[in-house]
């Protein structure tokens, strides 16, 4: 089934089917990703924080919660700690370091930084844009919180907002993939499959994007109903174990929301 079989009733049908799903990887590729810290919350491995497997990830945790429980006021053990968690979806516990966080560094820009992306990533989401908002410095604008500022409009419904700054932090940093899958991911919430790929397609080929680029990109590709080309692009040129777990993710977001099965019905119809 092309794009133009697949009339416009069913685009919106289908993509309203993943919307929370959707809305959950936004989340993810905004805000997990963009950490403020040293790139790596292993204490042994210097590995980016995307790609550590969720072993090297439970690692991480308990390294950094041991220290933190050492030293529960330093900065830089503390946001280790809080993006470990989120990373392995702990979101309650990471909050809760990060508003201790805020208590001892209440004018850091980092702590605010992270003590938002842990605010969004446990649902209070009006108060995170707020705090990211006070994070940001107009003198020396930071791109990572363009983004997280663009992912948090997006999940409150604000698509054109959430656009704007997506823009803004490709203006700072471009070609950044974490941005463009945001914004593709920005137009399959309000239904835009086409723009959807083309920013995931940009973003998939650009160094430095990660497994949740690909696994954004398959499920925009599902939905559309090219299911033999979203499985070929969930499983990529990836270690047949992360291959296998993408294409598994790709199944379950769509078969979970019932999206094979409205797909099929319109491209029937």
């Amino acid at each position: 089934m092309t794009n133009s079989v697949l009339g416009r009733r069913g685009r919106s049908r289908a993509t309203g089917s993943v919307l929370i799903v959707a809305g959950l990887m936004l989340a993810v590729s905004g805000c997990a990703k963009s950490s403020l810290t040293t790139g790596s919350i292993s204490g042994a491995s210097k590995k980016p924080v995307s790609q550590l497997t969720m072993t090297e990830l439970q690692q991480a945790t308990q390294y950094w919660s041991k220290r933190y429980n050492r030293n529960p006021k330093d900065k830089r053990t503390g946001l280790q700690f809080a993006t470990a968690l989120r990373m392995t979806g702990r979101n309650e516990q990471a909050l809760a370091v990060m508003q201790k966080m805020v208590i001892h560094h209440p004018e850091d820009q980092q702590v605010l930084a992270s003590y938002g992306k842990a605010l969004a990533g446990a649902g209070d989401l009006q108060k995170a844009l707020r705090v990211i908002q006070r994070a940001q410095t107009p003198d020396n604008p930071d791109w990572k919180l363009y983004s997280a500022e663009g992912a948090i409009y997006d999940q409150i419904g604000k698509p054109e907002q959430a656009r704007l700054k997506y823009r803004k932090a490709l203006d700072l940093k471009p070609n950044e993939p974490s941005v463009l899958s945001n914004l593709g991911m920005s137009y399959l919430l309000t239904g835009d499959l086409r723009a959807s790929e083309t920013y995931l397609k940009q973003a998939i080929q650009l160094p430095g994007a990660d497994s949740r680029v690909r696994q954004n990109l398959a499920l925009v590709i599902g939905l559309q109903g090219r299911f033999p080309e979203a499985e070929k692009v969930a499983a990529g040129e990836l270690p047949p174990q992360e291959a296998q777990a993408n294409v598994a993710f790709l199944r379950r977001m769509l078969s979970e929301q019932n999206a094979w099965k409205d797909l099929k019905a319109e491209d029937k119809s």
